[in-house]
């Protein structure tokens, strides 16, 4: 259980205070990561990340950055200096883009994990060809993640679906967080999806899950039994 509870990330996808207080108290000591996305980062602002790391979690910040290059190394800069454990930026901003987040980030000394964003899980190969790209949408996954491991970030997003082909392509020393677990084939915005026992056994490092913990009336139950 201890081993797991380091490697599954809650996705605080909600604006509910209550709700909020609620998780931290009953996932203390028992989650080590919360991931904050646009949702609550855009309505508290950076007080909710000082409020996860005051409860003693960890912050993952999904804010998806992508800019020209200055502005990414002053965000990451920002980062910093806001405790933020670990961060995504989308790949495809180019190598310039993220060698200023590394200039950044080893300016500061710091021990901040610049994660790639390879292509969003809300995309099947359908929706993918609409963008035009030259490559297919697998190959494309593959494409960033390769980027991302030859300009030196410290992991990479992606489906469950490709984890077990990029361990193959990467090696072991890529850190892969994964969204798109499910623990039913309910309908939602994600397409390419896995079970956590699924995307552990492929090689993911993490596995981030939101929505089944944020509705249950048990967090702290329904987390042990994952």
């Amino acid at each position: 259980m201890k081993k797991y509870s380091k490697k599954v990330i809650l996705a605080l996808d909600t604006t509910d205070t209550q709700k909020i207080n609620f998780l931290f108290k009953e996932l203390s000591g028992i989650i080590e990561i919360i991931k904050i996305g646009y949702q609550s980062f855009i309505h508290f602002g950076p007080d909710i990340v000082q409020k996860a790391i005051g409860a003693g979690f960890k912050v993952f910040l999904d804010l998806k950055l992508h800019d020209i290059p200055n502005t990414i190394e002053k965000a990451i800069e920002s980062c910093i200096k806001h405790r933020i454990h670990m961060v995504t930026l989308h790949v495809s901003g180019g190598r310039e883009m993220i060698e200023k987040a590394i200039s950044a980030k080893q300016q500061f000394k710091s021990d901040i994990k610049l994660l790639g964003v390879t292509v969003l899980t809300s995309f099947d190969d359908i929706g993918f060809k609409e963008l035009n790209y030259r490559l297919p949408l697998k190959e494309m996954v593959k494409f960033f993640a390769v980027k991302a491991k030859m300009w030196g970030m410290d992991g990479i997003i992606c489906s469950p679906m490709e984890i077990k082909d990029l361990r193959q392509e990467i090696g072991k020393n890529l850190l892969i967080i994964t969204p798109g677990i499910r623990f039913d084939k309910g309908q939602d915005d994600q397409k390419r999806t896995l079970s956590p026992n699924e995307a552990f056994e492929a090689g993911a490092d993490y596995i981030v899950v939101g929505r089944p913990i944020l509705k249950s009336d048990n967090p702290k139950n329904f987390f042990e039994n994952i």
